[in-house]
């Protein structure tokens, strides 16, 4: 069966990592949890990461089928998802939450919910625009079952590395303080950008050869 090597699974799992960036939502999670108790807290983490997961590979067995019915070719939405990760990327090496992310409407707005796992946190903050993105333009790679077992793998590494974090949220940010998470952010926007602009030159490629 036709599948990538290690290393493309790998950078695919480190892609995704830089996009959801859940080192980044931390002190949006520790916010938002401030009046619940730390077993609620650890919950409602867990439902996050569990959510961004569930959403992920939902997306990674529908997303070809999406694109069909809107009669959008693979390479038109390489540009497309290239440049709107890089609009993410620009706003992270800023260390600010993209508006594509969460606007301000939405952020006040999850302030008065009781539950914040699976929005905003599961999605748009985690599963967000440029996570799908990325889950789609990988998953369009190879066709075979071996293909999307690597991918969900890689997700649920994510989801089980976010469920740890958001645990230990107090304790890592007191420990990376606000310029550290700021650092992390900036250097997973480094990496977003580096990959959007990859995707942008591969679908512009296909889609003018003579660009080549």
């Amino acid at each position: 069966m036709e599948t990538g090597t290690i290393n493309e699974y790998f950078k695919f799992f480190i892609t995704l990592l830089a996009v959801a960036n859940p080192v980044g939502t931390l002190p949006l999670f520790i916010n938002m949890t401030a009046n619940q108790t730390a077993a609620a807290r650890t919950k409602n983490g867990t439902m996050a990461a569990v959510s961004m997961a569930v959403i992920l590979v939902v997306v990674l067995f529908s997303g070809e089928a999406i694109l069909r019915f809107f009669g959008i070719s693979i390479d038109s939405f390489r540009v497309g998802g290239g440049i709107l990760i890089l609009l993410m990327a620009i706003s992270m090496l800023n260390a600010k939450m993209s508006n594509v992310k969460q606007t301000k409407e939405e952020e006040l707005d999850s302030a008065e919910r009781d539950s914040v796992a699976v929005v905003p946190l599961g999605t748009p903050l985690l599963a967000g625009p440029g996570a799908i993105s990325t889950v789609v333009l990988y998953a369009q790679r190879y066709t075979s079952m071996l293909h999307y077992l690597y991918m969900i793998l890689a997700i649920v590494l994510l989801a089980g590395l976010t469920a740890c974090l958001f645990r230990l949220a107090p304790a890592i940010t007191n420990l990376l303080g606000r310029t550290g998470i700021n650092i992390v952010t900036r250097l997973m926007g480094l990496i977003m950008a580096a990959m959007g602009v990859e995707f942008i030159a591969h679908g512009l490629k296909q889609l003018f050869p003579g660009l080549g």
